[in-house]
């Protein structure tokens, strides 16, 4: 997708004119920019980061409607979710992948067997798809063996989906760009342009080569997520967002077995929590507080937040006996919340948001499951501005359809290929032309390849280690110690094709051990947990 020379390609020409410069690389200003780049307008986007680097990789990986808002009386986002949820099923396998989720019910429950009965026949009809179906104490057992015996009533299973976020949002990058879009990442907004006091463009710089840019566009779309303030106070207008945080624990999936996802309240407070197989871990999640740190530091579970996620598997798993020290990793993203001064975040709306103010247009809040609807929302929102503009068909396919034939002499099992399909599209063909012997086979006891590290290194826009190992592939995550120990393997794949010298290797190495004990590990202070390093 972008060949070793990219950057001063993409540079020699960011300053002509533009239709449409998007700031914020997460999913919704990729959504922004495939969609824009699908009804051929000249679109930018710029992140100040990694593409995908806030909230767009830390999410809870589920492509779903959420249950919970319809408790909230929130029928609109659920069908919407529900319902693309749906077509990204159909059209990306491989990429968003089915889940079976569980409830179980517990005597004394509230709410309790009727009321999930009524909410989850609603959100199978809202998909226009039957899922659910309700298993007595003795069947629901056999579903999820760990499960606290005591009380158990029965529960339900239903249908919902997950995905790689980081990848859905590269997936997206990678069509927009093959349709004409650009995009370019580690390039900050560091002010805005204005005339007769409306925005009309951007000042750019670069990370590393200091470069900078002015350049101008009909429309600036701040779709900078949690940091959306930011911009918006450049323009003068009040404060809106609540950064939300939430906090997830990654446990080896041999330490805590569950074949599809099981969901139930959490004693202390009655909050849904989580667990689901993913990529070959277990993910246990989520909290939602208050993020009061500095949004441009890495976001990182606190101690607090570990405790808590704890008490909810040990009492709903309690024969397993889970320790801290069976933590693999963590991560923590920050929800784009409204705010609406309400004093639990867990009310805030999830819904999306548009604002326009001073020309500026601000899109932010929502779910990821709905990427595609806020980037029609928001490419709507600006119509009268860029004249010409085509209508989008609602029924476009989301993602483009990839059925591309496994190359011939090519040993991958089917299962690897649709994999391969659904996170790289029409690139997977290349990435597997790429690679060298013994590099189609999957990395000990994952599903990611040998051959995705030397893709990414060569065609994804990888600028550092941590862009490599935490977003285009995720052996950050589902790894021992950050994939410490695959560190010599990964460097003779990766270092050619980047062309770092043994002096950049050891620095990124550094950089990415340091990060990774700091934001993706146990915090300090939590009892019983030895320290360790990916270095």
């Amino acid at each position: 997708m972008w060949q070793r020379d990219w950057r001063s390609a993409v540079w020699a020409q960011i300053d002509e004119p533009w239709d449409l410069i998007i700031i914020g690389g997460g999913v919704t200003g990729a959504g922004i920019l495939r969609e824009a780049a699908r009804l051929g307008v000249r679109a930018l986007l710029v992140e100040q980061r990694d593409f995908a680097w806030g909230t767009s990789s830390r999410s809870s990986k589920l492509v779903h409607g959420g249950l919970r808002y319809l408790k909230e009386g929130k029928l609109r986002l659920t069908r919407n979710a529900v319902r693309e949820r749906e077509r990204l099923l159909e059209e990306a396998p491989g990429l968003i992948d089915p889940l079976g989720f569980l409830l179980a019910t517990y005597k004394g429950d509230r709410p309790g067997r009727w009321t999930y009965k009524v909410g989850l026949s609603i959100y199978d009809l809202l998909a226009l798809r039957w899922t659910h179906r309700y298993y007595s104490a003795a069947d629901f057992e056999m579903l999820a063996p760990h499960l606290a015996p005591e009380g158990l009533r029965g529960g339900f299973r239903y249908g919902d989906a997950q995905t790689d976020d980081a990848r859905l949002v590269l997936r997206l990058i990678q069509e927009a760009v093959a349709d004409g879009g650009v995009a370019i990442n580690y390039v900050a907004v560091c002010g805005l342009l204005r005339e007769k006091g409306r925005v009309t463009g951007v000042r750019l710089r670069e990370e590393g080569s200091g470069r900078e840019a002015e350049v101008r566009a009909r429309v600036v779309v701040n779709a900078t997520g949690a940091w959306a303030d930011r911009l918006r106070r450049e323009v003068g207008a009040p404060p809106r967002m609540r950064p939300l945080r939430g906090s997830h624990l990654i446990f080896p999936a041999w330490r805590l077995p569950v074949a599809q996802a099981v969901g139930f309240l959490h004693p202390a407070d009655r909050r849904p929590v989580f667990v689901f197989p993913w990529e070959g871990i277990t993910l246990v999640g989520t909290t939602d507080l208050d993020h009061e740190q500095p949004l441009d530091e890495e976001p990182a579970i606190s101690a607090e937040e570990v405790d808590y996620l704890l008490e909810a598997v040990r009492a709903e798993f309690p024969g397993l006996g889970l320790e801290a020290r069976d933590v693999m990793a963590t991560f923590a993203g920050v929800r784009p919340v409204v705010g609406s001064e309400r004093v639990d975040p867990s009310r805030e709306s999830r819904d999306h948001v548009i604002w326009e103010e001073a020309g500026l247009l601000t899109v932010t809040g929502g779910k990821l499951t709905t990427f595609r609807l806020i980037a029609l929302d928001a490419l709507e929102a600006v119509r009268s501005r860029l004249p010409g503009l085509r209508v989008p068909g609602r029924r476009t396919p989301v993602l483009n359809p990839v059925h591309l034939p496994k190359p011939e002499g090519v040993h991958l099992e089917e299962a690897q290929w649709q994999r391969l399909l659904g996170r790289y599209g029409s690139d997977a063909p290349e990435l597997v032309a790429a690679a060298q012997a013994g590099e189609l086979v999957p990395v000990p006891g994952l599903q990611t390849l040998w051959a995705e590290l030397r893709w990414a290194a060569r065609a994804e826009a990888v600028e550092h280690l941590d862009d490599l190992l935490l977003r285009r592939v995720r052996l950050g995550l589902l790894l021992p110690e950050g994939g410490r120990q695959l560190l010599p393997a990964i460097r003779a794949i990766v270092l050619p094709e980047l062309g770092w010298d043994e002096a950049r290797w050891e620095s990124e190495v550094s950089a990415y051990s340091s990060l990774w004990q700091r934001a993706y590990y146990l915090p300090q202070g939590v009892a019983g947990v030895v320290p360790r390093g990916a270095s």
